[in-house]
């Protein structure tokens, strides 16, 4: 009898595994992921680029050498705080002195034939002719022998304001081209800041424009504040292949320091009913995106995606979406299509 029962046992006892085998082929593999619901939303589009803080034109001094000359001593560097009056280039004195007393030289010689040349012609031994040239050439000694003296004064550069200096071009023992800037000094109260982008970009950017600054090269950095679109330049650099923009930031978290690298959101139009999600719930898929679409029993779904424009934190969709389906946000790279999701503990099935 107990022999009869065997095959039985068997058979429940397959039948019970065939099953579980069944229901684990069956069982949607488990991803824990946070979820959020696709909303419409205003939509700024930003131009990213990569700035510097530079002196404003109206706060920036340039100073170069009155004439040809040679470099005495430079005494400073890039980045040093300087007041006014300080001594910051002293140029080869010896020729403006030459020059000094060669001009007034001049001026006395000058003088002494004007005054030769007014008894001449008060006598009526000259003709009133050539007192006027005397009268010409006198003003023309004045004039060169007070240049030769403003020269002079000139050949010890010193900071005409209270500043940082920015730009050091002067060697020792170099040539000074009165062409050439030898050092450079900014007012740091009075500053700007440079983005490069490109013709493209520059292009859509207006003066006006809302820049939201951070630290660093990415949107990722320390907060900033907000500055102003002041200017856009009308030429491509020859060098950089970019175009300049200018922007204007009154007031910052903290002082902007002189070189300093921030990076810009340049907004560069608004769409006021847009389709957003969160920049994180887009995983790359070829050549474009995908996102995984929640349903209501949990379970993504992958779906791709059209995106229009997006940043660090948002992205706008114009196709593949409705507003109300939920997607995966936090977790999306670890999700597979059919991927059971399991929600953090504190989050909720439709949060965001």
């Amino acid at each position: 009898m107990k022999t009869s029962r065997l095959p039985a046992l068997i058979l429940a006892a397959f039948a019970a595994a065939c099953s579980k085998t069944d229901k684990a082929a069956t069982a949607h593999p488990e991803v824990t992921a946070a979820i959020s619901e696709v909303r419409v939303e205003p939509y700024t589009e930003y131009v990213g680029a990569i700035g510097n803080v530079v002196g404003r034109p109206d706060g920036t001094a340039r100073l170069s050498s009155p004439m040809l000359s040679r470099i005495s001593s430079v005494m400073v560097v890039p980045g040093q705080a300087v007041a006014r009056n300080a001594v910051l280039v002293i140029l080869e004195q010896n020729s403006f002195s030459a020059a000094t007393r060669s001009a007034e030289a001049a001026l006395s010689s000058a003088q002494k034939n004007y005054e030769r040349t007014r008894r001449l012609v008060d006598g009526g031994i000259l003709p009133r002719k050539d007192l006027d040239q005397t009268t010409a050439d006198l003003a023309k000694a004045r004039a060169d022998a007070s240049t030769a003296v403003r020269s002079q004064q000139l050949s010890v550069l010193r900071s005409p304001i209270n500043g940082i200096v920015t730009g050091v071009t002067a060697t020792l023992g170099g040539t000074a081209d009165p062409t050439q800037t030898l050092v450079e000094i900014s007012d740091p109260s009075m500053l700007d800041i440079k983005f490069n982008v490109t013709p493209e970009q520059a292009s859509r950017i207006r003066p006006g424009a809302k820049v939201t600054l951070s630290t660093g090269q990415t949107g990722g950095g320390e907060p900033l504040g907000v500055a102003t679109v002041l200017d856009i330049s009308g030429a491509i650099d020859t060098l950089t292949h970019a175009v300049s923009v200018r922007a204007h930031a009154p007031a910052t978290r903290r002082a902007l320091r002189i070189s300093e690298t921030v990076f810009g959101q340049i907004a560069v139009a608004i769409h006021p009913q847009a389709i957003v999600v969160a920049v994180k719930s887009l995983v790359p898929d070829g050549d474009g995106f995908k996102v995984f679409v929640v349903d209501k029993n949990l379970v993504a779904h992958a779906r791709a995606v059209i995106v229009g424009s997006k940043n660090e934190v948002t992205a706008e969709i114009i196709g593949g979406l409705k507003p109300g389906e939920r997607v995966v946000t936090s977790g999306a790279y670890g999700v597979d299509d059919s991927t059971k999701i399991i929600l953090p503990t504190n989050s909720a099935a439709g949060g965001a």
